[in-house]
């Protein structure tokens, strides 16, 4: 058979223009027609060995997906993909494919990478535009699975569960189900129509999902391990970081948790018709480097009134951890990136923030990172003028779900600890994953856990019906 013939240059995914999108909190990205993504599939090799497939923590079937696409046969795709990844639409915009599949693409090692993520949103999206196929009912196995969170380690877990003929129930916290898809990722990347269309379909396998109810409050695990037959915790990681220096108690200081969360899920930008405002005066500074320090500054560049966001980053820009797709749509909308840069204090008046106090670094030795070392510069120290300060510098498990239950042991950082293999707690029949157990990773990730913990939970129940 005659060597297929690489195309090196990747078809660009159509998106907004800068000046037009960032007066709102729509899409950025227009996704391929099909046409597009017809002529982008033809770039796949369709490798034997599939290093695309081995770099996906859930496996998708890669090259069999975008063979269906350059065929032209769209929701088969899409019905391919589902066989090992329920959300589609959703991964394929915010995985960061370019260290995951796109990153062990042969193609990637002569030109561009294919585009993976872009094809398999197109494939999601197609499909939900035509109607969904209804997985087919399996025989009830008579046995009940919690599952706390509404996350996508939670729902990759009960997807998995519910083709085995199990009952699943949901635990959500908070009014709307979606878990750091809809209160941590905004809009412009993620829109929530797309997250609620792939619960329904998880609600149309079976699922149950209850809002409102904190596990660790309004039940506990001890409690619902007396009704259910297993309990599989994917809470993600709610517990904010927050740096530990004067003025963290200035009003106008925020964590990027609640300055997210009031304006994606509860709409503070539309302040005064909702209840839920966000100041944020003229300028605003995120402190941090990664995706969410990304999805702040391009939030606050939305919001009226204001002029200036800056991205305050300790390190240089090639170590920021964020996608640099995000660093450049955040270039793009005006967002002026201050980097080898660290807050030391916060300065205000009247108990509001009025500056960021901060010294200018130089890197120095790796740490245990990998990444050099920032070392300040003496004398450097500057007040950079601002009126809202939001803290991206990471977060941790937020520890009411397991409180009490001292059969759960957890890390130095609050990370419930399993079993690696099992992904079980040290109490039979409770399994965790996805944010809760890392501190802090991606969707997809969480979703090889939820997978992982499904078989598990499984293998547990049929071994004990036995």
């Amino acid at each position: 058979m005659a060597r297929k013939e690489i195309i090196k240059k990747k078809v660009p995914v159509p998106e907004r223009d800068p000046k037009e999108r960032v007066k709102d909190f729509r899409e950025v990205k227009l996704g391929y027609t099909p046409q597009l993504a017809m002529e982008e599939a033809k770039r796949c090799l369709q490798c034997a060995h599939s290093p695309c497939v081995e770099a996906c923590p859930v496996r998708v079937p890669i090259p069999q997906f975008i063979k269906l696409i350059e065929e032209g046969k769209f929701v088969e795709a899409a019905r391919k993909i589902k066989e090992e990844n329920i959300l589609p639409s959703v991964c394929g915009r915010v995985c960061p494919q370019e260290i995951q599949c796109e990153g062990a693409c042969v193609v990637g090692k002569v030109g561009d990478p294919v585009a993976i993520g872009a094809l398999e949103a197109f494939a999601g999206d197609h499909e939900a535009s035509v109607g969904y196929e209804k997985f087919p009912i399996p025989e009830k196995s008579g046995k009940r699975v919690a599952i706390v969170g509404s996350g996508p380690a939670s729902i990759a877990c009960a997807a998995d569960l519910l083709k085995w003929g199990h009952d699943v129930t949901i635990f959500e916290a908070l009014h709307e189900p979606g878990g750091v898809l809809v209160y941590g990722i905004p809009e412009f990347r993620l829109p929530n129509e797309i997250v609620k269309r792939e619960l329904r379909f998880l609600e149309e396998m079976g699922a149950k999902i209850v809002l409102n109810f904190v596990v660790g409050k309004t039940k506990t695990i001890y409690e619902l391990l007396e009704e259910f037959d297993a309990v599989f915790i994917g809470s993600g990681a709610g517990l904010p970081y927050m740096l530990n220096i004067e003025g963290l108690n200035l009003n106008g200081v925020y964590s990027a948790n609640e300055f997210l969360t009031r304006i994606i899920f509860m709409g503070a930008n539309w302040f005064p018709e909702v209840d839920t405002p966000v100041y944020v005066g003229k300028r605003v500074a995120v402190i941090g480097g990664g995706n969410t320090a990304m999805d702040v500054a391009r939030t606050a560049v939305r919001l009226e009134g204001v002029e200036e966001v800056y991205v305050v980053y300790r390190r240089s820009e090639s170590e920021m951890p964020a996608r640099v797709e995000e660093v450049h749509h955040a270039k793009e909308e005006g967002v002026i990136f201050k980097t080898l840069t660290n807050p030391v204090r916060f300065v205000g008046e009247n108990g509001w923030v009025t500056g960021v106090e901060c010294v200018k670094m130089e890197l120095g030795e790796p740490d245990e990172s990998g990444r050099r070392r920032p070392v300040p510069i003496p004398g450097s120290e500057f007040i950079l003028e601002v009126d809202t300060v939001v803290m991206a510098i990471g977060q941790g498990p937020n520890p009411v779900v397991v409180e009490g239950v001292k059969e759960i042991r957890r890390g130095k950082k609050g990370e419930i600890l399993v079993d690696p293999e099992t992904l079980m707690t040290d109490l039979p029949g409770v399994f965790a994953g996805g944010d809760v157990i890392r501190g802090g990773s991606t969707v997809i990730v969480a979703m090889g856990d939820g997978r992982k913990a499904a078989k598990s939970i499984h293998e547990y129940l049929m071994s004990t019906s036995k």
